[in-house]
């Protein structure tokens, strides 16, 4: 099988990014099956590189996951990451901001939790709320200490939020750091699928909440926030990745393919050892088998 997908759905800078034109169910020449077996191949291939970059330790990965509800994160997460060292990977789900972070910058929580040098950073839900749910609801920057009073958020103030989002993705970047941005593409039929299978299923009703039927009166309002916001902060250096989210099996191999090939990139390279640690391998060699 020999398929690659992550050219298919690269956001390039200056684009003109539409989310009207980029479809939610994949028709391809993949099928069901097919993708379940190359996933598995995929995730052996993410393992090895996951090895390379801890063995490398000069730069990490942080993967950015955005998407409507029940467009498919967490089990993405689950089975595009099942197989990697989990001493290596760490996943950070974002909720509404505390006290404390609402007290510092809208960016200064999401830095606390970026991935050290030679591990993996995985944001579900990330620095984009910032420009998702609080433009939605802009009651919510109320909450947050700034310096100066704002009463209208005008795009003057969304504007500077995207510059910094911007400016924050260049210096990881600069710094060593990998950013991979994916945004599942779900619609809103298949949305509401989904919503009802976990009020229909006993073992989903646990992922229900009567707030998502609340924020999906809001479908249209997250859509043009989500095409502004991916519009805007797609660059050379920290592409988005739109997925077609519908069927869960297809976004999950295309995902991990994006991951991989992003991976590649980096150059990552065991080790060197000098002539000096090699004869120390070959003495202590010689005395484990002189034992």
């Amino acid at each position: 099988m020999e398929y690659n997908f992550s050219d298919d759905f690269l956001i390039k800078e200056n684009s003109k990014f539409e989310i009207k034109k980029h479809q939610t169910s994949y028709k391809g020449k993949i099928n069901k099956d097919e993708a379940k077996q190359l996933l598995e191949i995929e995730k052996e291939k993410l393992r090895l590189l996951q090895e390379k970059l801890y063995a490398d330790g000069s730069q990490s990965l942080l993967i950015v996951l955005q998407a409507m509800d029940a467009a498919g994160k967490d089990s993405l997460i689950e089975h595009v990451f099942g197989g990697v060292n989990p001493q290596g990977c760490e996943v950070t789900s974002f909720k509404g901001p505390s006290t404390k972070e609402y007290s510092h910058d809208f960016i200064w929580r999401h830095y606390l939790a970026l991935p050290a040098k030679g591990k993996i950073g995985i944001f579900n839900r990330s620095h984009y709320e910032s420009v998702l749910v609080c433009k939605v609801h802009p009651e919510y920057n109320l909450s947050e200490k700034v310096w100066t009073d704002v009463k209208q958020f005008d795009k003057k103030f969304w504007d500077n939020r995207y510059e910094s989002i911007r400016n924050f993705e260049k210096h990881l970047v600069n710094n060593g750091t990998k950013i991979v941005k994916i945004f599942l593409n779900v619609s809103k039929e298949e949305q509401k699928q989904r919503f009802l299978d976990r009020i229909d299923e006993d073992n989903k009703n646990w992922k229900f909440s009567s707030a998502d039927i609340t924020e999906r009166g809001f479908w249209d309002d997250y859509q043009k926030a989500y095409e502004q916001a991916i519009d805007e902060t797609s660059t050379d250096s920290a592409p988005w990745f739109v997925i077609p989210a519908d069927q869960k099996w297809f976004s999950r191999v295309a995902a991990i393919q994006i991951i991989i090939d992003a991976m590649e990139e980096m150059n990552l390279k065991f080790p060197e050892l000098s002539e000096k640690d090699k004869d120390e391998l070959t003495e202590s060699k010689a005395k484990l088998e002189n034992e």
